[in-house]
């Protein structure tokens, strides 16, 4: 049923307000089943989406305390105590001191951290190129440029400039 009603909007036939709603309705859409798929290759390894992207995101910016990692990410404190405890409880993340400050600690990734990290980036590589591997370069390059454009103008605060791909 939503896929008809879907479908019936995309193709005009509600209007230009319809049209409006099942672009953000296939957005949604793609998101959800993008996001499905990604957790289901990831569920074997004891982790989703999230927590994906934070054992990601933990290379990039070194060892960092949590507050810094929610400062970096926008994610809300009581959810990223949440998620670094799971993290934690999985063996992938320790809470360490922070040498420059023994009373903040850093998080790091675990030596088993590490390994389930280069286990699900080959799980998610094979979703993303099932997902975006038919897409051309230049083609993929639009996609993105495309969606940070509407990400921009759906901001609460406007548009602001997200990075470019080049």
């Amino acid at each position: 049923m939503l896929q008809d009603l879907l479908e019936r909007f995309l193709a005009g036939d509600g209007g230009p307000a319809a049209d409006q709603v099942g672009l953000g309705m296939l957005l949604a859409e793609v998101h959800n089943q993008s996001r499905e798929r990604l957790n289901q290759a990831l569920r074997p390894l004891g982790l989703n989406v999230r927590g994906f992207a934070m054992l990601l995101a933990l290379p990039m910016y070194g060892p960092v305390s949590q507050r810094e990692l929610m400062d970096r990410t926008g994610i809300e404190k009581s959810a990223m105590v949440r998620l670094i405890d799971e993290l934690e409880e999985g063996g992938l993340v320790s809470r360490q001191r922070a040498p420059q400050d023994r009373r903040a600690y850093c998080i790091v990734l675990t030596p088993h951290g590490e390994q389930t990290l280069a286990e699900a980036r080959q799980a998610t590589e094979q979703v993303g190129g099932h997902l975006f591997g038919w897409l051309a370069d230049p083609e993929r390059r639009q996609l993105v440029d495309l969606l940070r454009g509407v990400a921009e103008r759906a901001a609460p605060s406007g548009p602001r400039l997200l990075g470019r791909v080049s």
